[in-house]
């Protein structure tokens, strides 16, 4: 025993082996304490030191070899924290070799069910597999695993190395029923020696049975999965060249798929069932039923080519008139203006067939769901009599607008504080509200009774990095937190800060020094805001430490980071009663946060603030009834595609404030942009907005660049606008730029982020159509915009019931759109600015619901031209709309 633990110890994995072959099964057990004790020793040493690493493989191998049962030996071989220095499989499979094979294949399959996130190695749990004789586990770690030790095998290509493969056709079972390919989809991409080339050619040749890859591929296709797993089945799919009779046989399938599957496979099955009605091997139930689900799809591409088919097959067979052309009126509901017009074509061209008496009210109903101008085409083509009705009132409606929410006093408890900072830890401390609350908690059972606050962070911060950075090549914690060339606090740093401080892990010299310091200056329009938050939390984070402070003063008092007057007149007179210091940053923030729109309880609580006979109680006296707070000028600059705003100084931020809060009120200019800024953390810009809850244009400006970045670049930062249309103060040029550039958003995500916005700003009536209206418009004219992600975008509102508000919107955007088309040739209307269509699709749209009537200039230019682009369909649609009595 004592040679087992000393090559262990020494890391020595081949004399490892060799005491264990010697070693009887009860040496082997009594071993087994000692090297569990060994196991726990290395697990307290950190990571980065080189011991463990050594050591790790000889106890991986000692410890499996020395378990007698399959779920522990298991357990041991699979353990995290031996899992990137294990022993080689094949050392493994050697001192394993000599238990029954009940027991490999008990351990084989217990591997085999880890998740793939385990790394179990293929090799040894194909080693296992294979020394017990019985099949092989199929399950996901072992299929991946599979699959990338084909992939990474450089002797002979996949197809080789499939046909030499003894377990071929339950792995490849397993390989269709993977619930995630993620791991492993590079590796199945197609190409000359992909898996799709091999797999096909395995099932022409017979080594895997050609009936079963077809129904596994059908199967798969139909079952979804992930977003491109398309990408793999369907190339096998094809590679497998159906016959006639083997796609006859899969009708079913293949309409199911036509109807519901991605774009793509879509595609191949309508292709695949178009080929068989054409040849008539399709019943005019069949063609119905898949028609029926096809002319509903969004995919105009597809749509198209259903009623292309449909057609050819009315004109060939007068007898289906009666079961197809209800299925053609379904797509009088398809959103595209051209797909409704095709179907009506089609239903004009059979309207006088016999039969039609049958079906004459059904398709009635579906002619409703067709847009006036169409609607009359339709009547008269099918003989339904017309009946005058007075135009209904169009009434808007609006989501309510959303109201703050008021927020809880501190926590009673250090437990609850505790639990409060756990759950923001582990959330990025995104919600402005939770971590206010938290942050008073903080501050006010730090004064208390630390110890007791101390105690019950232990669990919070035992994992926290500051903690288990002792390695000599971590940089001290001093060092980051007190650095001037650290970044500006976020949420999340600035909690660590103030835990950090509570455990004792950072020198009060140093609080005091990066207190008074602060971080370096950066160029950057975020950096006033950002300096702000990080300028209180260090303050906090000294006092913590020099003089604790008993409450904080600009905690707010609704989620939106407004604080009452009154409040905070409370919470002075509470400092004075204590007799406290209070904190500059924390004033002045307090300050700032303020509400001041109410004048009534402004004077009133300016009344009480000037009886506590404080400095500070005169100061917010004063800041409450000023009236020269005026805003600042505003010019709008051109970047590249951008359209900027550059401010002048807001001299209210520069007189009584500290020197961490003048930059908010310095003139903000676009070259103060530069390359590289690392306020790259989203989950700070709520706090950002709580700096100043009322004056949300400020915020905006300072936001807007990013906001051009998620339209113009692939950027990201929409998420923010819902919370800067909550917030308070004027909605002005800024606001709506970044509405503006949020719809035109690369991800969709963020587009409904802005959609949020626009509908939140309505509700409030603080929308400017106009202004929005026209800022689109400049920005498409500039190229920031793309106007297909905006009709998407307005589409979205409008179907919420917005309609009046987006049409209102579109009336201001449209003419500058049109003006260069009117005023250019004829053919510019087939190069218009991709998405113009779609643009004007909705607009047509929200002026039909909500009976709207005006001259849209230039609009009448484009309709007058002759085809039948989506741009000239639409722009005919939407004068007759407008135009409409």
């Amino acid at each position: 025993m004592s040679a087992l633990m000393a090559a262990v110890r020494t890391g020595r994995t081949a004399e490892t082996l060799r005491v264990l072959a010697e070693m009887t099964d009860e040496e082997r057990r009594a071993v087994l304490p000692r090297l569990k004790e060994l196991r726990k020793e290395l697990r307290a040493i950190p990571r980065r030191e080189a011991g463990p690493e050594r050591i790790h493989p000889a106890l991986h191998l000692a410890g499996a070899a020395c378990h007698t049962g399959a779920a522990a030996a298991a357990g041991w071989l699979a353990a995290t924290d031996m899992r990137w220095s294990q022993a080689p499989a094949e050392t493994l499979l050697r001192a394993l070799e000599h238990r029954d094979t009940g027991w490999l294949a008990d351990v084989a399959q217990r591997l085999a069910q880890r998740p793939v996130s385990a790394r179990v190695p293929y090799e040894l749990m194909a080693g296992l597999a294979g020394r017990s004789g019985r099949e092989v586990p199929v399950t996901d770690a072992y299929v991946i695993g599979w699959i990338q030790y084909v992939g990474g095998r450089r002797r002979g290509g996949v197809l080789e190395q499939l046909r030499r493969e003894p377990h071929l056709t339950p792995l490849v079972t397993g390989l269709f029923a993977l619930k995630d390919l993620g791991e492993v989809r590079w590796l199945l991409g197609d190409g000359p020696d992909s898996w799709q080339c091999a797999l096909a050619t395995l099932a022409q040749e017979g080594s895997l049975d050609r009936t079963f890859v077809i129904d596994a591929c059908v199967a798969r296709l139909l079952r979804g999965g992930g977003p491109t797993d398309h990408r793999i089945f369907l190339p096998l799919l094809t590679r497998l060249g159906l016959t006639r009779e083997e796609e006859r046989e899969r009708v079913a399938d293949w309409t199911a798929l036509a109807r519901d599957a991605v774009s793509p496979v879509a595609a191949h099955a309508q292709a695949v069932l178009a080929a068989l009605a054409l040849d008539g091997e399709l019943t005019v139930r069949q063609l119905a039923e898949v028609s029926e689900g096809l002319l509903l799809r969004a995919e105009k591409k597809l749509v198209r080519a259903q009623l292309v088919l449909l057609a050819k097959l009315l004109s060939r067979d007068a007898a289906a008139v009666a079961e197809l052309l209800p299925v053609v009126a379904q797509a009088f509901g398809h959103e595209d203006t051209q797909v409704q017009e095709r179907a009506l074509k089609l239903v004009e061209r059979h309207a006088g067939e016999p039969g039609l008496a049958e079906i004459g009210e059904e398709l009635a109903v579906l002619a409703d769901r067709l847009p006036p101008a169409l609607h009359g085409r339709a009547s008269a083509a099918l003989g339904i009599p017309t009946v005058d009705r007075a135009p209904e009132t169009y009434e808007e409606v609006l989501p309510p607008a959303p109201e703050p929410v008021r927020l809880a006093s501190a926590p009673k408890t250090a437990v609850e504080v505790a639990e409060e900072v756990g759950a923001l830890l582990a959330s990025g401390g995104e919600d402005v509200a939770v971590f206010e609350r938290a942050l008073d908690g903080l501050v006010r059972h730090a004064c208390r009774d630390p110890d007791a606050l101390r105690d019950a962070l232990a669990p919070v911060v035992a994992n926290r990095w500051w903690v288990t950075a002792d390695h000599p090549h971590w940089p001290r914690v001093d060092d980051i937190f007190g650095s001037s060339r650290y970044r500006v606090l976020d949420a999340q740093q600035g909690l660590d800060l103030l835990l950090a401080t509570l455990d004792g892990r950072i020198h009060t010299a140093t609080l005091h020094t990066a207190m008074r310091r602060g971080p370096d200056e950066h160029p950057c329009p975020h950096s006033g805001l950002a300096r702000v938050f990080d300028a209180r939390l260090r303050e906090v984070a000294y006092r913590l430490r020099a003089e604790p402070l008993p409450l904080l003063l600009a905690t707010p008092s609704w989620s939106t980071g407004l604080l009452e007057p009154d409040e905070l007149v409370d919470r002075l007179a509470e400092y004075r009663r204590l007799d406290a210091r209070i904190g500059a940053a924390d004033f002045a923030q307090a300050l700032l946060r303020v509400r001041r729109d109410d004048r009534t309880a402004a004077e009133e609580a300016a009344r009480r603030a000037r009886a506590l006979g404080i400095p500070e109680g005169a100061r917010l006296a004063r800041w409450l009834t000023a009236t020269d707070a005026a805003e600042p000028s505003v010019r709008r600059r051109a970047r590249d595609a951008r359209i900027l705003l550059e401010l002048g100084e807001v001299r209210e931020f520069q007189e009584g404030f500290t020197q961490a809060f003048h930059r908010l009120g310095r003139p903000l200019s676009i070259f103060d942009d530069r390359w590289y800024c690392h306020h790259w953390n989203q989950a700070i810009r709520p706090h950002w907005l709580a700096v100043l809850p009322e004056r949300r244009e400020l915020v905006a400006a300072r936001l807007l660049n990013d906001l051009a970045n998620a339209a113009v670049a692939d950027g990201r930062g929409a998420a923010v606008l819902p919370l800067l249309a909550e917030s308070g103060g004027e909605a002005g040029e800024a606001v709506h730029l970044c509405v503006a550039y949020g719809l035109g958003a690369r991800y969709p995500e963020d587009r409904l982020a802005a959609v949020d916005a626009l509908l939140v700003l309505a509700a409030r009536q603080q929308l400017d159509t106009e202004r929005l209206g026209l800022d689109i418009a400049e920005l498409v004219r500039r190229g920031a915009l793309k106007p297909l992600r905006l009709a998407e975008s307005v589409r979205t509102a409008a179907a919420t019931g917005a309609n009046a508000t987006i049409w209102s919107a579109l009336r201001h955007t449209l003419p500058p759109l049109l003006a260069g088309l009117a005023a250019a040739r004829p053919e510019a209307a087939a190069v218009a600015p991709r998405g113009l269509g779609e643009l004007l699709a909705v607009a047509a749209d929200c002026a039909e619901r909500t009976g709207a009537r005006a001259a849209l200039p230039y609009l009448a230019q484009i309709a007058s031209r002759k085809g039948g682009s989506r741009l000239v369909a639409e722009a005919r649609r939407l004068r007759e709309a407008l135009e409409l009595r």
